[in-house]
């Protein structure tokens, strides 16, 4: 279960049933997966990720994921480049060169760099709990069920629709850049 999101022991609560119910894990996963897809890279802290990156002509390109917590190793054309020397970067993911541009050449910036959060966010935490306690409840493929004189519909909205709360996580950690995950 490392690559859940939230807490399994805090959905099993809210729903009643045990943290190892398989359809509780299901749920959650796919919530999980639903966020990192929105926000389009892993949010769990990642070590030693390697990079290719394409150069831009300019002084600053993006990494693929933030928050960047280290770069290990840079080269360009395969020299290696220096720390502070060379390149600096930031927490929110500009790998920035030095004493001039990055060339306007593609796959010519390659490295490795740590990336992510040891602890997810109390925010993205909520979120997915609450997508995956809506999804746990969900039928999936079920319009109408019918139980005494009551009956309830279940749309595909219901399924797949997501709330307020949702909408601005993803907006708060979605790198907005058409980045890969």
């Amino acid at each position: 279960m490392a690559d859940l999101l939230a807490d399994p022991e805090e959905l099993a609560a809210s729903l009643g049933v045990q943290p190892t119910d398989p359809k509780l894990v299901w749920a959650l996963t796919a919530a999980s997966r639903r966020f990192r897809g929105a926000v389009r890279h892993p949010v769990s802290l990642v070590a030693g990720d390697a990079f290719v990156l394409d150069g831009n002509g300019r002084e600053s390109v993006l990494l693929p994921a933030a928050p960047v917590l280290a770069v290990s190793s840079v080269t360009l054309d395969g020299v290696a480049l220096t720390e502070v020397t060379d390149f600096d970067w930031s927490v929110d993911g500009f790998l920035r060169r030095l004493g001039g541009v990055w060339p306007d050449r593609l796959r010519c910036i390659r490295g490795a760099y740590d990336h992510g959060y040891a602890v997810i966010p109390e925010d993205i935490q909520e979120v997915v709990v609450d997508q995956a306690r809506a999804l746990y409840r969900i039928d999936p493929g079920v319009q109408t069920k019918t139980v005494g004189g009551q009956s309830v519909t279940f749309g595909v909205q219901a399924a797949i629709g997501v709330t307020a709360q949702w909408t601005a996580a993803v907006e708060r950690y979605q790198l907005n850049r058409g980045d890969r995950p």
